[in-house]
């Protein structure tokens, strides 16, 4: 069996942990708070650091320090943060999901998160090339969408 069916998430090592990660990106995009509802908001701005294409942290060992807001994922965090996609490996076994079909773990080929249409590669703006009174026309929905559970 594979290790994400016979583990729970606080018994994977550093690296089965790191391994659930299926490169998507949604986690690195930027995220607006309507001050009036405090409703969560996804825009299709990346993280500086995010490479819009192949979806990798340039500086993954160092993204916190470089980056400030950027959040490590954690047993305790992953369940308790709003805006964690649906499609996010942590997140569906922590709810007792499992991995996704398109899951490279599961498909053997990283490309199928693109080929479904759940990664963000060239879909995104640089966060340093957004104009901050351009923020709003950067609101979009296609990061919650989910594809079906089977083929």
């Amino acid at each position: 069996m594979a290790f994400w069916e016979e583990k729970t998430l606080d018994q994977m090592t550093e690296t089965e942990w790191e391994a659930l990660c299926d490169g998507c990106g949604r986690c690195c995009l930027l995220k607006l708070e309507d001050e009036d509802t405090g409703i969560l908001i996804t825009s299709d701005v990346r993280c500086q650091l995010l490479d819009g294409d192949t979806c990798g942290c340039t500086d993954y060992p160092n993204r916190q320090a470089k980056v400030p807001d950027c959040i490590k994922l954690t047993l305790q965090n992953v369940i308790e943060i709003p805006w964690i996609p649906k499609t996010c490996a942590y997140r569906r076994i922590s709810e007792g999901k499992g991995l996704a079909w398109w899951h490279p773990l599961v498909s053997g080929d990283p490309q199928t998160v693109i080929d479904v249409g759940v990664s963000v590669s060239g879909r995104t703006v640089l966060e340093g090339d957004v104009e901050p009174d351009t923020w709003e026309e950067h609101a979009v929905e296609w990061p919650e969408w989910e594809p079906p559970e089977e083929l």
